[in-house]
C-alpha cells in the first residue's frame, strides 16, 4: 500500500506526464512508499477518487494544468470529502500564480508553487514527520538541474509502447513574450548534455522512437543542437521520429547542414510565429526578425524534408483582423505543412494582462481564459476566427485537401477562407462531428457557389483528394455535379422549346 500517490489527469492516454515522473524520480527514501497514478480527463471524477483512495494514502500530490483545472477541482472537493485525513497538495502552473483567485485551493492542504521537483518531496517528509508547515502556499525554489535526478527510467514498456515520450534538454526561455509563462523565466539553461544523451541512449535501447522534445528553445545554443541532431542520425531508422520547438529567426548554416541529412519523416519542427506584425510584437515584448523567420522556413520548406507546424495568434493586444490576415497570408505563401490558428489565452501569471485595460481585453473567466474580444476585435468577429481556425484544421491542416487547398485559397488565402468559414458554419451550423464525406460535398457546394470556382476545376481537384483520403465509392459530391448538370440540361431544353 502506497502512503503517497502523484497524480495528474492527462488530456489523453497517450501522454506520458513528465513532471509527475520527475516529482517520483526526486522522491529518494520515499520512493518505496510512493506510485503514479495517471489518468485522462474524460474519466468521471469520482472513479478517479474511488481508485486513488482505495489504498487509503496519506498524501496524495495532483498536477493542475489548463487542460484538467475544471476536472482537478471537482476530484480534489471528492477527495477532501470522502477522505478529510487525506491530505492533498496541489501542484503545476496552473495553480502557480494568482492563487487567491482559485477554487480549487480551497480543497487543498498545500498548494507548491514553481518548480516542485524536490520541493515536493521535502513536504511529504514533513507532513509524514507530523511537522507540517505553518503555511499552505508554499513557493519552491528553483532547483539547479545538476540536483535533480532525471525520469526516464521510470517509463514502463507500457509507457514506449503506448504513449508519446516526452524529454527536455534544457528549461527555461530567454525571450519575454508576455502571452507566455516561460516569458517568465531569466534565461534557458541545460541540462548536463552527456547524462542526457546518455539518457536518451538508454530509452532507445529500449525501444523508444518517438522522441518529443518540450525545450522551448531547442536552437538556442546551436553546439547541444547539432550533437543532439547528431545523436539521432547515427541511429536512424525507418521508424525514428523527432519533434523540437525552433526559435524561427536562429537557423546557422553549421545546423542547417545537419537538418538536411534527415530523411522525410524524421523531423517535425514547431515554428511559433505568432504574429508578422510589428507593432503588436513590439506591444507584447516579442524580438523576431520576420525576414529572417520567413527566410528560414522557405529554407526548411524547399531544402529539406523536414515537416514544419507553424503558428499564429489571434487576439493579441493590437493585431486586428486586418493585420492578422496579412500575417496570414504571408505565412501561408511560405508552404509549411501546417498552420496552427491559436486563439490567445490568458495564462495565469503572464505578463500580458498589463494590457487589460488599454485594449479592453475580455477572457473567458474559466480555463481555458482564451480571448472573447478586444479593442480591435469584436466578440462576433472572435466567433468568426474560432471557426476559422476549426475548418482550418479540418481542411488545411488534415492534408486531405492537398489538390483542393491551393484552389480554394487563391491569391487572397485569409479572404477566401473566411468566406468559406462563414459559409460553412451558416449552411450547418456545425464546427465539429461532419462527416468526411460531407465534407467534401460542402466543400462543393462552397466553392462553386460561395467562391465562383469553375464547376470542373472543383470537381477535378475534389475527386483527386478524394481518392487520396481513402474513402471508398462515389463521392457524394458527384451526385450534386448531377443533379446540377440534369437542371442545367431541363433548363435549357425549356428555353429550346419555347423559342421553337
Amino acid at each position: 500500500m502506497s502512503e503517497i500517490i502523484i497524480s495528474t489527469l492527462n488530456a489523453r492516454y497517450i501522454h506520458a506526464s513528465l513532471g509527475a515522473r520527475y516529482l517520483y524520480a526526486n522522491m529518494d527514501e520515499l520512493q518505496a512508499i510512493t506510485e503514479i497514478k495517471e489518468f485522462i480527463i474524460n474519466s468521471r471524477a469520482i472513479d478517479i477518487a474511488e481508485k486513488l483512495l482505495s489504498s487509503k494514502p496519506k498524501i496524495i500530490g495532483l498536477g493542475v494544468y489548463i487542460w484538467n483545472l475544471p476536472q482537478s477541482t471537482e476530484l480534489a472537493a471528492l477527495i477532501k470529502t470522502i477522505s478529510p485525513q487525506t491530505v492533498v497538495i496541489l501542484g503545476g502552473p496552473e495553480i502557480s500564480y494568482e492563487t487567491g483567485e482559485q477554487k480549487i485551493i480551497d480543497y487543498a492542504d498545500y498548494v507548491i508553487t514553481g518548480q516542485a521537483d524536490l520541493a515536493f518531496a521535502q513536504l511529504c517528509r514533513q507532513i509524514l514527520n507530523a511537522e507540517n508547515p505553518a503555511v499552505k502556499i508554499i513557493a519552491a525554489e528553483t532547483p539547479q538541474l545538476d540536483q535533480i535526478k532525471l525520469p526516464y527510467q521510470l517509463l514502463t514498456q507500457e509507457d514506449i509502447d503506448n504513449r508519446i515520450i516526452y524529454v527536455e534538454a534544457s528549461r527555461g526561455c530567454p525571450f519575454k513574450c508576455e502571452f507566455c509563462l516561460s516569458s517568465l523565466d531569466k534565461t534557458a539553461i541545460p541540462f548536463d548534455l552527456d547524462l542526457f544523451l546518455s539518457e536518451l541512449n538508454t530509452l532507445y535501447q529500449r525501444g523508444v522512437r518517438q522522441f518529443k522534445f518540450v525545450d522551448r528553445t531547442f536552437n538556442l545554443k546551436i553546439e547541444n543542437s547539432i550533437r543532439i541532431l547528431n545523436f539521432f542520425l547515427d541511429k536512424m531508422d525507418q521508424d525514428l521520429f523527432l519533434h523540437f520547438e525552433l526559435i524561427p529567426d536562429h537557423l546557422p548554416e553549421k545546423l542547417k547542414e545537419i537538418i538536411k541529412k534527415f530523411p522525410e519523416g524524421r523531423l517535425q519542427f514547431e515554428i511559433g510565429i505568432q504574429s508578422f506584425d510589428p507593432l503588436t510584437q513590439a506591444t507584447i515584448s516579442r524580438k523576431q526578425n520576420n525576414s529572417k523567420s520567413a527566410e528560414n522556413i522557405s529554407w526548411l520548406v524547399n531544402q529539406t524534408k523536414a515537416h514544419l507546424h507553424t503558428d499564429l495568434i489571434v487576439g493579441l493586444p493590437g493585431e486586428n483582423l486586418q493585420t492578422f490576415g496579412h500575417g496570414f497570408d504571408q505565412l501561408v505563401s511560405l508552404k509549411p505543412h501546417e498552420i496552427q490558428v491559436g486563439i490567445l489565452k490568458r495564462l495565469r501569471g503572464t505578463p500580458i494582462i498589463r494590457h487589460t485595460a488599454e485594449y479592453q481585453m475580455r477572457y473567458n473567466p474559466v480555463a481555458p481564459y482564451n480571448i472573447l474580444s478586444n479593442k480591435d476585435i469584436s466578440f462576433e468577429n472572435m466567433q468568426r476566427m474560432n471557426r476559422f481556425a476549426r475548418y482550418w484544421d479540418l481542411i488545411a491542416n488534415s492534408g486531405r485537401f492537398k489538390n483542393s487547398l491551393p484552389i480554394l485559397l487563391g491569391s487572397t488565402p485569409y479572404h477566401c477562407f473566411m468566406q468559406l468559414s462563414d459559409w460553412l458554419f451558416k449552411t450547418t451550423d456545425q464546427t465539429h462531428k461532419i462527416s468526411l464525406n460531407r465534407l467534401f460535398s460542402l466543400l462543393f457546394e462552397a466553392m462553386t457557389d460561395c467562391l465562383n470556382i469553375p464547376q470542373q476545376q472543383v470537381v477535378q481537384v475534389l475527386t483527386e483528394d478524394f481518392r487520396r483520403s481513402g474513402l471508398k465509392g462515389k463521392p457524394d459530391f458527384s451526385l450534386l455535379q448531377a443533379e446540377r448538370n440534369n437542371t442545367v440540361s431541363q433548363s435549357h431544353s425549356k428555353r429550346q422549346s419555347r423559342h421553337q
